[in-house]
């Protein structure tokens, strides 16, 4: 028996085969094929796979996304049966005798430069689409799985931490919990298992290692242990555990259809956080009452290039209609810092989290932005839609986003496009400049939702990716619920409501001192709407209101 120590990051007990996620090779080799056929035929395989593979992902958008999504695939399949394409490919193996990859590496190079030189803008969109098909193409010859998991058995996923772009794009359907080398609490690893309802294990370091690949492992998310090839007192142990908190949570389905509401009649929303179309079912199923965060930048993680109006709006309105009449706040694109994309080619900076991200691109980079507002707009005839400006610094950014606004709707007045009349504009609260002028930002906005792991971040300048950090990352800081309860005060002064939609709002230790200083919204994972809902329920927030907001504001507070 092995036992590997991390710190939980998503409570629940897991047991199944370790895997290691597998990543693309960063190296092509190159070699002279002593059969050139056989060459070939490798390459035709590959094709043919990488062709039933872009069909399944077609089939798959088109339901979760519409027509527009599922296009992109349809035009990366014809790329990948195109003529000309495949008989260069053909010509250089069989004349020139090169292994498949190196010629599948030379010839997309080749092809990506071409269509890049067009003038055509269309036909420099391909660019990008013969790069995407032959890099599947090269990584199922070099035996790379798509999506870093090639296993016909759900597994336990081992990896050093894994990136936005990289969680987009896993089959969820396959992993029963997580272990990682590195990350933190409020990695995007930890946020994907919380909003799975699953296990996961972070910071264990080199207790990783390749050779307990294959081997049974039992993660408990709770105590951050994992134990491979556990003896059999321990496997009765955690495996008890595992059905006790399985009672336990049917215990909380019957809470279902019940108010969040305290002992004291205080009531407050409790929401989901989401990062894709396919989350809204976890939402409904756990009794969301809406989705106080839809991360939007996770469409464009998924994609090779810009995603148009279109696509952006097939998927806004899918969750809207699914989520049939409940609120539905969708954070504009919130990239930089710790989710970067290729094709976006922004500049090397030193310090990514306090540079060009989120709101500034949008504001730098105006086009991109409008199309994402005319997309939200539109879509915002299907439902109840709340549109949220990330990273929020000062007054004149939240003016000039609101321009953006105002100059969408009258481009679909002019083209006699719907549009809801009612569509909320709010702010995050989740820099300490935000939060020290949010009195004077409640008078632009119509509510407030605070990023605690930002907010946390930049209060205590303390990096939320570095898991050396760990202990000096405390979002129970009292500058982090002062500058909370600020807000909050703010917010009601000028007549607008405030939720918390950052990690901050799961935690149990802090639900009545939110309850006492007004929060009137809390947006979690799906998993913890139940628990959140609970505790709701057994708090009277009237007896412990005065002590615990004399605690924040107290200068006797333990820091």
């Amino acid at each position: 028996m092995i036992t590997i120590q991390g710190k939980g990051a998503s409570t629940g007990v897991a047991v199944g085969p370790l895997y290691f996620y597998q990543r693309a090779k960063s190296e092509i080799s190159r070699y002279q094929a002593t059969d050139r056929d056989a060459e070939w035929a490798r390459f035709e395989k590959a094709q043919a796979t990488a062709i039933e593979q872009l069909g399944a992902l077609a089939e798959k958008a088109r339901k979760e996304a519409g027509d527009e999504a599922a296009a992109l695939f349809e035009v990366h399949q014809m790329m990948a049966e195109d003529l000309d394409y495949v008989e260069a490919i053909e010509d250089k193996i069989k004349n020139e005798g090169l292994n498949a990859e190196a010629v599948v590496s030379d010839i997309a190079a080749q092809f990506a430069e071409m269509f890049a030189s067009m003038d055509d803008a269309y036909m420099q969109a391909r660019s990008a689409d013969v790069k995407d098909v032959s890099g599947r193409i090269l990584d199922i010859l070099t035996g790379v799985a798509q999506g870093g998991i090639d296993s016909p058995v759900p597994v336990v996923l081992a990896a050093d931490d894994l990136a936005p772009s990289e969680t987009v794009q896993l089959d969820k359907a396959k992993i029963l919990g997580f272990v990682t080398s590195g990350g933190s609490g409020s990695s995007h690893t930890a946020i994907l298992a919380r909003t799975m309802g699953i296990p996961a294990i972070i910071g264990v370091g080199d207790q990783l290692k390749a050779e307990y690949a294959g081997r049974e492992v039992i993660v408990d998310g709770g105590t951050g242990t994992a134990v491979i090839e556990a003896d059999e007192a321990t496997r009765l142990r955690l495996m008890q555990k595992r059905d006790e908190q399985l009672k336990h949570q049917e215990m909380l389905n019957m809470l279902k259809g019940k108010e969040n509401v305290t002992k004291d009649n205080q009531r407050i929303r409790i929401y989901c956080n989401i990062g894709s179309v396919e989350d809204v079912h976890t939402v409904l199923a756990n009794d969301g009452g809406g989705i106080g965060l839809f991360r939007s930048e996770f469409l464009y993680l998924n994609c090779d290039d810009y995603p148009s109006e279109d696509y952006q709006f097939e998927a806004y309105k899918k969750v809207l209609s699914d989520m049939d009449g409940r609120e539905v706040v969708i954070r504009t694109l919130d990239i930089g810092a710790d989710k970067q994309i290729d094709y976006f080619n922004l500049p090397h900076e030193e310090n990514p989290a306090m540079g060009n991200r989120a709101l500034r691109i949008c504001l730098n980079r105006p086009e991109i932005f409008k199309t994402q507002l005319r997309a939200l707009y539109r879509a915002s005839a299907y439902g109840k839609l709340a549109i949220m400006f990330p990273m929020v610094t000062s007054v004149w950014e939240v003016k000039e986003a609101k321009k953006m606004c105002e100059l969408v709707k009258k481009e679909l007045d002019a083209e006699g496009i719907p549009y809801a009349a009612d569509v909320e504009v709010g702010i995050m609260i989740e820099t300490p400049a935000a939060a020290l002028i949010s009195d004077r930002l409640a008078k632009e906005v119509d509510f407030f939702s605070c990023g605690t792991n930002d907010l946390t971040q930049y209060t205590l300048a303390c990096d939320r990716q570095n898991n050396d950090l760990g202990r000096f990352f405390n979002p129970h800081h009292p500058a982090v619920l002062r500058l909370l309860k600020m807000a909050a005060d703010n917010a009601h002064k000028n007549g607008i409501w405030i939720g918390i939609c950052g990690e901050l709002g799961a935690d149990l230790e802090l639900t009545e001192t939110f309850l006492s200083i007004g929060i009137d919204e809390l947006s979690v994972s799906p998993r913890a709407v139940l628990p959140l809902r609970q505790k709701v329920r057994e708090t009277m927030v009237a007896a412990v209101r005065e002590k615990l907001i004399g605690d924040i504001l107290s200068d006797q507070t333990s820091i």
